[in-house]
């Protein structure tokens, strides 16, 4: 019951910051820039705020994290909540609605409760261990492709896999999968779990950018973590897919 009661909370949280965020959607909005070069905007500090207020109010010995106003101490070390109002910013600041508000609640280091809504497109997506994951009231699941030859693979931005030493991954990749697709962010990691494509990958990943979806990916029958096969958020990167194509796709990233 414990984990269904958040599971509530934080499918109803996502869904209400995310109409906040729709007041400022296509409506001219201008980011300012962080230090990392990162743009932030009103709406993403307003949705910030108002899920960080909730939590207090609901649950207040828990421990917060958040991509815009950071962390906050709490009595309680065993549930800390991760937040991002808006994952996909800059798609949102030219008006293109694959964006989504996530919440993940991490319990002793482990994320047994996600949300996911993606308020552009009106999508839900969320799962607690042992419930289920659920897409719109529908239950989710993985794809079942297990070949590349038919495969899809999304990304956010080319330029990372440089950046951060995936050249020759991110070439193999291209070389293997039939279609690869980008503009994703949080949208690919949708689009996987709900198995419209068989994975989703980023070189590098804050920890808020992936909150509720190790509970999400388990509970589709697929796999959320790194690029070298160890499940969960907290290894700055990201990589999902479905069952049939994980062990291939953990050897074609790593050159075997």
């Amino acid at each position: 019951m414990e984990l269904d009661n958040y599971l509530q909370f934080a499918t109803e949280l996502a869904y209400r910051a995310g109409r906040i965020t729709l007041g400022y959607f296509n409506a001219g909005i201008r980011p300012e820039y962080k230090p990392d070069d990162t743009p932030v905007t009103a709406a993403d500090r307003a949705a910030e705020e108002f899920i960080r207020g909730e939590i207090e109010k609901k649950y207040p010995t828990h421990a917060i994290l958040g991509e815009e106003f950071g962390a906050s101490a709490a009595p309680s070390v065993t549930h800390r909540w991760i937040i991002d109002p808006i994952d996909g910013t800059k798609s949102f600041m030219r008006g293109v609605p694959l964006y989504g508000v996530l919440i993940g609640l991490e319990i002793e280091g482990v994320v047994r409760v996600g949300a996911a809504y993606y308020p552009g497109t009106d999508e839900m997506l969320a799962a607690a261990d042992g419930l289920g994951c659920w897409w719109n009231s529908r239950r989710a699941h993985v794809s079942e492709e297990s070949s590349f030859e038919r495969a899809c693979a999304c990304f956010t931005t080319c330029h990372n896999f440089e950046k951060y030493g995936r050249k020759d991954s991110w070439e193999r990749i291209q070389k293997a999968f039939y279609q690869v697709r980008g503009w994703s962010d949080a949208y690919g990691y949708l689009l996987a779990a709900t198995g419209r494509v068989e994975a989703m990958l980023d070189p590098v990943m804050n920890v808020w950018d992936c909150g509720p979806f190790p509970v999400i990916f388990r509970e589709a029958g697929g796999y959320f973590g790194s690029w070298d096969g160890r499940e969960g958020h907290l290894h700055n990167e990201g990589l999902a897919c479905n069952a049939g194509l994980k062990d291939r796709l953990l050897d074609l990233v790593a050159g075997k």
